[in-house]
């Protein structure tokens, strides 16, 4: 009975490593052309050298052309190497975008959803440092590990036609750098790693200080968290001194290898000045100059070991991004109309999680055109789990939810944006003036749009007492301003969005009276002409939506419990 093994499953992101390698190479193959042109160009510098040297020895009277060669060959490696440094800072930078790029659709595409298993500054580490350390991989690493084979190669060639012994001198000393600098990589993988590890620590745990800097303060917490700190950043840095004390010794065995091949290389030279009848003295010192040249790329391939595994485990940390969703067909878009928006929810369920049991469970109603409806329920009955829904952010686990008849799931995230806008119970607001954060709504508008919008939701009745108005710099989260004023401008955000669905997920909670019947005032003349979704649990709220004739529903563990209103 034969045993049939089973392959060996590979480790997590050495398959996107591998992928992102092949495009690499592509990408680099004129550094690499470059490399290769500059090393031709060293070995014909090495070539002028010796024979200046030969010249000074009194084998050759010839000095005028090898000192005008050496200069010209200078040079023009000089501007060689001028176009290979920004030929490899572009492989970086072009690296580093796309993949930016694709981090970010993946985790715009995946939605809020995902900081529920992620926290958000993980998620930003992943998309500014880990990718950043990817660029010495690309612009490096790349280049360096096809140049490190070919060049020693090329020039074990140019020796070997002018002395055998000296090519397999140079070439048995170069193979043994693979051998050491194999041996220092598991180390500096390792250490990697775990540097990685303490800097998303930091990360994290400074990210989580800052926002709640007023809690620590009021709770006399400042000095335990600023110890803390310190000892997170002292942990970062002993794990960065490792990587560097580690990637040293690849250095050392190419210095070592180097100056092996030299010194063996040197005795053999005394003996052809001595006249053993070895090579002629300029090819004996052409060889002798080479020494640099040949191990010039394995030195460079040293320096660059390390980015390997730097890109070893950000490569991990980018495979675990959730896939980028699968486009839907155009012709599902074209059935929804911008104005006139019916919503229908067909028995639809949700599951977060196995365990917990559904979230939704069996949901169906139907909100017409204009129609107005209260979603009520308390905490957990699988409210803000309908907005989320509506938004895109999830798709349901069973039944369907059509806009107009068209499946919510077939739409392209970009429509769906352009048929919805949301107002939360804490509007994000960005660091920037007033008026930049009405207009990230919709970026192309007018000013003259903007004032408008801003007059609608009643912002300028209290811009108006700021020092420059809607030019006024506000801080991140709308520091600086109230819950009712930060409102108000989510509400003119929807009104220069102008998209005929409205969705309210509480967005009167944490206010006072007083400035509860402001919002909704701004909020009923919003809602005209709309389809409006509105999740409350404010007396005042469902109040306001009776007195215009709207609909409620309760929502009870994630059942539909009642329906009061008109159908």
């Amino acid at each position: 009975m034969t045993r049939t093994s089973s392959p060996r499953p590979k480790k997590p992101g050495s398959a996107w490593l591998a992928t992102q390698s092949k495009i690499g190479r592509k990408a680099a193959l004129p550094a690499i052309a470059g490399g290769l042109a500059a090393a031709l160009l060293g070995a014909g510098q090495a070539w002028c050298t010796a024979l200046l040297l030969a010249g000074l020895l009194g084998d050759s009277t010839e000095f005028l052309w090898p000192a005008i060669g050496f200069a010209a060959l200078a040079l023009a490696r000089a501007g060689l190497g001028i176009v290979n440094e920004g030929l490899s800072f572009r492989l970086g930078a072009n690296a580093r975008r796309r993949l930016r790029l694709d981090a970010l659709a993946r985790l715009l595409g995946a939605g809020p959803q995902l900081l529920r298993d992620s926290h958000s500054a993980e998620l930003a580490a992943v998309v500014v440092d880990r990718v950043e350390t990817l660029d010495g991989f690309f612009a490096r690493w790349v280049p360096a590990a096809t140049l490190a084979a070919a060049i020693p190669l090329l020039l074990g060639i140019l020796v070997l036609f002018l002395d055998p012994y000296a090519a397999l001198i140079m070439l048995g000393c170069a193979a043994l750098v693979p051998v050491a600098m194999a041996l220092s990589g598991i180390g500096a993988g390792r250490a990697a790693a775990r540097q990685f590890s303490a800097m998303t620590r930091l990360q994290t745990r400074f990210s989580d200080r800052m926002r709640g800097i007023a809690t620590i303060v009021m709770l006399g917490r400042t000095n335990d968290e600023a110890i803390a700190l310190t000892a997170a950043a002292k942990e970062l840095r002993l794990r960065t001194m490792k990587v560097l004390r580690v990637a040293f010794l690849s250095s050392l065995a190419i210095d070592c290898a180097a100056a092996a091949a030299l010194v063996t290389l040197a005795l053999r030279a005394a003996r052809s000045l001595g006249g053993a009848g070895l090579p002629h003295p300029a090819a004996t010192l052409f060889v002798l100059l080479l020494v640099p040249e040949f191990f010039a790329p394995l030195r460079s391939f040293s320096a660059a070991y390390q980015d390997q595994f730097q890109a070893k485990d950000a490569a991990r940390a980018l495979e675990a991004l959730p896939a980028l969703p699968e486009p839907a067909a155009p012709r599902e878009v074209r059935n929804v109309e911008a104005q006139g928006l019916t919503v229908v929810f067909d028995h639809v369920g949700l599951v977060w999680d196995e365990a917990r049991g559904p979230v939704l469970e069996d949901v169906s109603f139907r909100v017409a055109p204009g129609e107005t409806l209260v979603v009520a329920g308390p905490s957990g009955a699988g409210k803000s789990s309908l907005i989320e829904i509506l938004l895109g952010f999830v798709r349901p686990t069973s039944g369907r939810v059509t806009l107009n008849g068209a499946d919510i799931a077939d739409l392209v995230p970009e429509a769906l944006s352009r048929l919805t806008a949301w107002i939360g119970q804490r509007p994000v607001l960005f660091a920037g003036t007033i008026r930049d954060n009405i207009r990230f709504a919709r970026p192309d508008a007018s000013e003259n749009e903007v004032d408008e919008a801003a007059r609608f939701a009643r912002v300028e009745s209290f811009a108006a007492n700021l020092p420059l108005g809607l030019d006024t710099i506000i801080g991140e989260d709308g520091f600086g301003l109230s819950g009712g004023q930060a409102q108000r401008i989510a509400i003119a955000r929807a009104v220069l969005k102008n998209a005929p669905l409205l969705l309210l997920d509480e967005p009167t909670a944490h206010l006072d009276p007083a400035t509860e019947g402001e919002v909704l005032d701004s909020l009923r003349r919003l809602t005209l002409g709309r389809t409006v979704i509105l999740v409350s649990h404010s007396a005042a709220a469902h109040a306001w939506n009776q007195s215009w004739g709207g609909r409620r529903i309760d929502l009870r563990a994630g059942r539909l419990a009642q329906t009061r209103g008109a159908a």
